[in-house]
């Protein structure tokens, strides 16, 4: 048996297992759990939102919180880290314009040294949700600025924690998908995510996997003290990931699936938009191991680029056994990648093209690692986080 041969055996049984075995990490039916209405009052929230520069995707984005549909007591706080753009004044702005929940604008300020800015911004809101009421909020949403909610959002976040006695519930938000690379490469990267924390794993209440969505997540205040957060994770890169790990560490139960109603706002027309988005954090999930690194490159190589090479090689040379199997692990992996495509609302004809898109993350996650020992890892909006670490 010839090595290519070998390797699309190789690749057909990893997909096997994936498609079987894995969570079954490719449905796309992971959505918000049943839910009731509050027996008493509903709860109170604080919506805190981290702003850096969010000025162009603002305005599609805090309005919809300030229109929550809300039962019991709420409020917004949007944190402004160090915007260079007016966003804090745009806010203001806004919260003029659209009337609905209270706005509170804060600075905290540059973040002290260990922590980056989204958390230092996080650490400030949440601070003063705590004290600027008599009885701190029983729940705190932890949204990012380019997430747009629709006007039932909070109230179905809560009644689902409320009724499945959940500590954190996470969606996560339908990215945009409008231009050509947003359509290749955004569903693959929910694909890819939740391939990695499957999503039925995450929702087991003894399960170990752990993950959330930033953009959107619901923590009961008593689970965040619990948790130490975010000053427990506050050099975290991957913040999401961490909050979710440590919440769950702490005896807390987590949640993690689809939106239907939570979307981004954030536009990303180009390859390098979207380049720049996975590049900054990939090497920091890789927990700047080479080792880590070598293996998710052969990975990749291993289960997205050997199929498509075995199928045409092994047509072209009449090695029959490499081009089936080859032919039947593209296959399997076009197959599962269909849930959500159709969840994108995406055309089945992508499917194929999902090694082109792996090869893409392949050279991404190695552009990651090289920024990363040039001192330019982790880069947002003006700032490096060199060498983080994550929780």
């Amino acid at each position: 048996m010839g090595l290519l041969t070998t390797a699309a055996y190789v690749s057909l049984a990893a997909w096997l297992w994936l498609t079987l075995a894995q969570g079954m990490f490719w449905r796309t039916d992971v959505r918000l759990p049943p839910r009731t209405a509050p027996a008493g009052p509903w709860p109170s929230v604080a919506i805190v939102v981290p702003a850096r520069d969010e000025a162009e995707v603002l305005p599609r984005s805090l309005p919809s919180l300030l229109a929550q549909d809300y039962p019991g007591e709420a409020e917004v706080i949007l944190v402004d880290d160090g915007s260079r753009d007016g966003t804090g004044e745009l806010a203001r702005r806004l919260a003029h314009a659209f009337p609905g929940l209270p706005l509170t604008v804060v600075s905290p300020g540059d973040p002290a040294p260990g922590w980056t800015g989204k958390l230092w911004a996080l650490r400030h809101g949440i601070a003063l949700a705590r004290t600027s009421r008599p009885t701190e909020p029983e729940f705190l949403l932890l949204t990012d600025a380019d997430i747009a909610h629709e006007p039932d959002s909070l109230r179905e976040l809560v009644a689902a924690a409320n009724s499945a006695g959940l500590d954190l519930v996470s969606q996560m938000a339908r990215l945009r998908v409008a231009s050509f690379w947003e359509r290749l490469v955004v569903p693959a990267f929910v694909y890819f995510f939740a391939q990695l924390y499957p999503f039925r794993r995450i929702n087991r209440p003894t399960g170990r996997t752990a993950a959330a969505a930033g953009g959107c997540v619901l923590l009961r205040t008593e689970a965040a003290v619990r948790a130490g957060v975010p000053d427990s994770i506050r050099q975290a890169v991957i913040d999401d990931v961490s909050l979710a790990r440590a919440v769950r560490r702490s005896g807390g139960r987590i949640w993690l699936g689809l939106a239907d109603r939570v979307d981004s706002v954030r536009p990303y027309p180009a390859l390098k938009d979207l380049w720049r988005m996975v590049s900054r954090s990939a090497y920091a999930q890789l927990r700047h191991q080479p080792m880590l690194l070598a293996g998710t490159v052969a990975g990749l190589v291993l289960v997205y680029l050997v199929p498509p090479a075995a199928f045409f090689a092994g047509m072209a040379t009449g090695r029959t056994a490499a081009a089936w199997a080859g032919g039947l692990a593209w296959l399997l992996m076009a197959g599962t990648y269909l849930p959500m495509l159709r969840y994108y609302r995406q055309p089945a004809a992508l499917a194929p093209l999902l090694p082109l898109t792996a090869l893409l993350y392949l050279l991404m996650t190695i552009d990651s690692a090289l920024l990363h020992y040039r001192g330019r890892g982790a880069a947002w909006k003006g700032r490096t986080y060199a060498r983080p670490s994550d929780a």
